[in-house]
């Protein structure tokens, strides 16, 4: 008798999942119900008079090892073409106004001294162009 009382005394250790299966599936059921009945929300945009224009495409100055300078400019889909600081400058004196909306961005190798960057940002800033990056490459992994 003492060991059948000790059985009814033990603690169920496992859990039944059988009334959380039945409350997944009602929920399915409903979910599956309402989905098709709901519209998406639809947005009124705003128009506008004129559309913008799209971004000029930026005038590359690239810095070399040997701390030559070269020019490419990618709105004229021009090639790379040699330059000094002199004609680079007379060159942004003759577009002043075309570079007012396009960006100027620098390429120098990986070996050039910063300062270097430094005076040809310096440069671009004597010459009031407001647009100024720094190109970068991506890693590749």
């Amino acid at each position: 008798m003492r060991q059948n009382s000790r059985a009814k005394n033990r603690l169920m250790n496992d859990i039944n999942v059988v009334p959380y299966i039945d409350v997944m599936l009602v929920l399915l059921v409903i979910f599956m119900v309402t989905a098709p009945l709901m519209n998406p929300g639809q947005i009124d945009l705003p128009s506008v008079g004129k559309a913008l224009k799209p971004p000029v495409a930026p005038l590359e100055i690239m810095i070399k090892k040997d701390l030559s300078l070269a020019m490419r400019d990618h709105s004229r889909k021009g090639g790379e073409s040699k330059v000094s600081r002199d004609e680079l400058v007379a060159i942004l004196k003759a577009r002043q106004d075309d570079l007012q909306e396009q960006s100027v961005v620098i390429s120098a190798d990986k070996d050039v001294r910063y300062e270097e960057v430094i005076k040809m940002m310096d440069v671009l800033k004597t010459q009031n162009v407001r647009k100024v990056g720094l190109l970068t490459q991506t890693r590749s992994k």
